[in-house]
């Protein structure tokens, strides 16, 4: 979103100033989020699951651990179990609503972290260039050969089963993609006419991106990540489905979906609960991401 100055300043002028997002702007955005059906319906949708699961020790009815051999997959409704019973007798709301914790953990902190470090690095090897630029592309490129699924399932089953495990898999899928939007939109801004006269004014190469290129760049990517959200909470909850995320008896909507699979055939809406989440979760996120692209899209 930057747009280059006309500067009609000697070469020994001080450097003009980079054309950063105003506040006016993040108003224009801000208003335009307000007045989208979608991104409210999405972001009241993400808010009542976040909030659920932020509370969730707090609204559960039961012990999310607490098992039953004798109130084994309950129907919906069942006194006392508003949303039944997994296979050991399990209250399924308050699984499910701990399970949340988990599975927006590992849908949510791989973007954040990979936002981070491939804005990073997407700035270093677009602001520099050159050699620096071919190599870490050329490497990065590497990942590209293969899906993300199959990616994130190799990763995580060299490194082992385990949350933390997962967590790297996940980050390590994301940071190209990231690393991809950052060097590109970095490589276009470097060019503009005031970053030229931010060099000629004696400005530092840090001074230069954190002033000048980091404003423009963190829109565009910014924009990218949100739309990852998605994609992260399906890979995750995949993880774990496949038992290389969260491990047993820890409530995780993959993880649920995996132990519930046996009893599809005695109670399939108990058995579907887990995946309907994960289902409306990553559509939220996909929707919301959506509107805050559109709302950000400086042409309207």
């Amino acid at each position: 979103m930057s747009a280059s100055l006309e500067l009609s300043l000697p070469a020994a002028s001080v450097a003009a100033p980079a054309p950063q997002p105003s506040r006016s702007y993040w108003l224009v955005v801000w208003r335009q989020l307000r007045r989208d059906p979608m991104a409210l319906a999405a972001g009241g949708v993400l808010l009542l699951i976040v909030g659920a699961a932020v509370f969730a020790p707090w609204l559960a009815p039961a012990d999310p651990y607490k098992a039953s051999m004798i109130k084994r997959l309950l129907p919906i409704g069942s006194p006392g179990f508003l949303l039944g019973t997994d296979e050991l007798g399990r209250d399924m709301l308050s699984r499910l609503m701990h399970g949340g914790r988990l599975s927006l953990l590992m849908g949510v902190v791989p973007v954040l972290a990979a936002f981070g470090i491939g804005t990073t690095i997407g700035l270093l090897a677009g602001y520099i260039g050159g050699k620096v630029n071919m190599v870490i592309m050329r490497v990065l490129d590497v990942f590209y050969a293969f899906p993300s699924v199959l990616l994130a399932v190799a990763i995580s089953g060299a490194l082992g089963p385990g949350m933390s495990n997962s967590l790297l898999a996940l980050t390590l899928v994301f940071v190209p993609q990231v690393v991809r939007v950052a060097e590109s939109v970095t490589t276009q801004v470097r060019q503009l006419d005031y970053i030229e006269a931010a060099r000629m004014s004696g400005a530092s190469a840090f001074s230069i991106i954190r002033v000048h290129v980091l404003g423009n760049v963190l829109g565009p990517v910014f924009v990218y990540a949100t739309g990852l959200l998605s994609v992260s909470m399906i890979l995750a909850s995949g993880l774990s489905f496949l038992g290389l995320g969260v491990k047993p008896p820890e409530p995780e909507w993959g993880l649920m979906l995996n132990t519930l699979r046996s009893a599809i055939y005695v109670n399939p809406w108990i058995a579907a609960l887990p995946g309907a989440l994960i289902f409306v979760t990553s559509i939220a996120f996909n929707l919301l991401a959506d509107s805050v692209r559109s709302a950000m899209d400086i042409r309207r």
